[in-house]
């Protein structure tokens, strides 16, 4: 690096606010060092979704086969726009809308609709936590609330079958039987053959019970019904932890995420260990790698491929524009990037041997097919894993091992949602939210708002509306359209030779220029195209109309509408507002290279250099040599 670009990334290193400083206004912080940046990305990029949905999908679209469509979508759309949004923020030092409304005020819509995203996010992801933690406090005891029938919670159909490899005694000569209605051991194997269909199809296990009779309570008429206010004491400690976590902005939360982010991966690797142990694993590893490659020719299992790479990279979201704003001008955010994106990967990949190998030993001990007993979502999580646990000699120590994973999994993706959607409020009013104890009632009021607005999904009809919201709140249709409008208006009104001019301003060299025609034609493209074909095949309505009444399809409909909308609606207001400044980046950006051209292509000039108006040479003389000044070059 030259002596200029050392001086240029001090005086952005002790947090230049590019503002006019106010009495009482705080300086925007910064990450303390570069692995406090690291971590709190990989705390929110790898969550449950690389444990409960990956290793699902992996196996159900066609096993190891599935990695070909998976690597398609993340190198053409994942990294390139994963990349492009922490660019972003780094470049502007901005959250998630106020980037966009510097680079181009005309897009700033852009950045409202991935912040109404992280507002479904904030809402309704920390059910999940809650849930955890009620299970948490339950894997204390012994045995296992979900491992019997003799609770009073279950139904007459309730059937719990006693594993050999938990119970060998059960299956000794002359043992007893009795809970099974007095039945010997010698005649157990009788007692299933004369099962009829009829009963087959009406019986539940106790982990069904206990996840539908015990937690969600589940109402079978219509409407929310009351809340259930042990599970929404479970979500108000959930919103306490995750309030002290990042109540004093990065200070704490950089400190956190050292133990957050970090100790899901023993818990991981302590039940890998203990998985492939187990008799039966390597039939769960077979079935969930075994390669189907007539899979390939399944548009399915693309769109599924895609879907899965837009959810885990936490893209469309803002969250990376606003952890990226944290960093110091000069980092090296593109190698960052693409060493959280090999890390997401490789997690969801390890986490498929640590799922399936207890999948397995289940399959094994109780002698029904893989196919029986995988799950995804919260079925994996909550019926399918404690099914497992449950078959293990010192089942509670394993139980609380697993729960713990998946609060912690969960806790810090949450609380990054929470500093997102914080940052991106305080970069909007800086001169009111950057002061002395104003950042504390800020998450505080988003805390309490929040909370509130969870009650309704501790309801008894509370299981069917977070259904709806994890489908149509961040859905696939939102998430695509999002990240095709952020790649063009990078690449083709901002311009896409522009921001590489930015990127090797900050990094010290360009990119690869792969990235650049993924930003102007692949991403955007594969994005339309996967969307035409979502829209062609789904029909949630008929689906989810069950589950919430008649109102579902209109519940979708919002929940769908309400980012999207808000592209249009600021395009309307930029045009009323400053017509002749629409795609005008802000005076306070930096740029090295004004007078080259924004984008060429195959060495062609397609926009040239764009002029700032209002601007004489006067005054832009006047402006560099202040800006030269600043930073300690006469």
């Amino acid at each position: 690096m030259t002596e200029e670009t050392d001086k240029r990334g001090s005086a952005e290193e002790h947090g230049q606010d590019k503002q006019d400083p106010e009495e009482g206004v705080q300086p925007r912080g910064k990450w303390a060092n570069n692995m406090e940046f690291i971590l709190s990305m990989a705390g929110e990029i790898i969550g449950l979704g690389n444990v409960w949905r990956f290793p699902y999908l992996c196996y159900k679209n066609g096993g190891g086969v599935f990695l070909i469509p998976y690597c398609v979508f993340l190198f053409c759309c994942g990294i390139p726009v994963f990349f492009l949004e922490t660019a972003l923020g780094q470049y502007t030092s901005e959250g998630g809308v106020t980037a966009w409304r510097k680079i181009c005020p005309m897009f700033e819509g852009v950045g409202i609709a991935s912040q109404v995203i992280v507002i479904y996010l904030n809402i309704y992801y920390i059910v999940v936590l809650a849930w955890a933690i009620f299970y948490l406090i339950n894997s204390f005891k012994s045995p296992l609330p979900w491992s019997s029938c003799a609770n009073p919670w279950n139904t007459d159909v309730c059937f719990s079958r006693p594993g050999l490899f938990a119970n060998p005694e059960l299956f000794n000569k002359d043992s007893n039987w009795s809970f099974l209605h007095n039945i010997s051991a010698s005649g157990y194997e009788d007692y299933y053959s004369n099962f009829n269909e009829t009963f087959l199809l009406k019986v539940s296990s106790p982990e069904e019970e206990f996840w539908e009779n015990r937690v969600l309570r589940m109402s079978h008429g219509s409407g929310l019904g009351d809340v259930h206010w042990d599970l929404a004491l479970c979500l108000l400690f959930a919103w306490v932890i995750c309030y002290f976590c990042i109540w004093k902005g990065i200070k704490t939360t950089g400190k956190v995420v050292y133990f957050t982010a970090t100790f899901p991966y023993l818990m991981l690797f302590i039940l890998f260990i203990r998985g492939v142990t187990l008799p039966g694993a390597a039939d769960g590893l077979k079935y969930y790698l075994k390669p189907n490659f007539s899979k390939l020719a399944e548009p399915n299992v693309w769109c599924d491929a895609g879907t899965q790479v837009f959810f885990s990279y936490a893209v469309c979201q803002g969250v990376l524009t606003a952890l990226g704003s944290y960093n110091k001008y000069n980092n090296n955010c593109y190698k960052d990037c693409l060493v959280l994106c090999c890390l997401n990967s490789a997690t969801s990949i390890f986490a498929g041997f640590a799922v399936f190998s207890i999948i397995g030993f289940m399959a094994h001990d109780l002698n029904i097919p893989i196919s029986d007993v995988t799950a995804s979502g919260p079925g994996l999580a909550f019926i399918a894993y404690p099914r497992a646990l449950s078959l293990l000699p010192g089942s509670s120590f394993w139980a609380v091992l697993f729960f713990l994973m998946i609060l912690f999994l969960g806790l810090d993706s949450q609380f990054v949602c929470v500093e997102s959607l914080a940052t991106a409020i305080t970069d909007l009013f800086p001169s009111r939210l950057r002061r002395p104890g104003a950042r504390e009632i800020l998450v505080l009021v988003i805390a309490v708002t929040c909370f509130l607005l969870g009650l309704p999904f501790v309801t008894e009809g509370g299981i069917g509306l977070f259904r709806i919201v994890d489908t149509f709140g961040p859905s696939g249709t939102s998430l695509l359209l999002i990240a095709c409008a952020e790649t063009l208006v990078v690449s083709w009104v901002y311009g896409a030779d522009r921001f590489y001019d930015n990127i090797e301003d900050m990094i010290g060299y360009r990119p690869s220029p792969v990235l650049k025609y993924c930003w102007m034609f692949v991403t955007p493209l594969i994005c339309v195209a996967t969307l035409l074909y979502n829209l062609a095949t789904d029909s949630p309505q008929s689906v989810y109309s069950e589950l919430f009444g008649s109102s579902a399809s209109t519940i979708a409909a919002l929940l769908i509408a309400t980012p999207l909308i808000c592209i249009p609606v600021y395009i309307f207001i930029a045009l009323r507002r400053d017509p002749n400044n629409m795609t005008t980046p802000s005076k306070d950006l930096r740029q090295v290279s004004p007078d080259k051209p924004v984008l060429t292509l195959c060495n062609l000039v397609i926009f040239q250099a764009q002029r700032r108006p209002n601007r004489n040479p006067e005054e832009r003389n006047t402006k560099t040599a202040e800006e030269l000044t600043s930073f300690g070059i006469d």
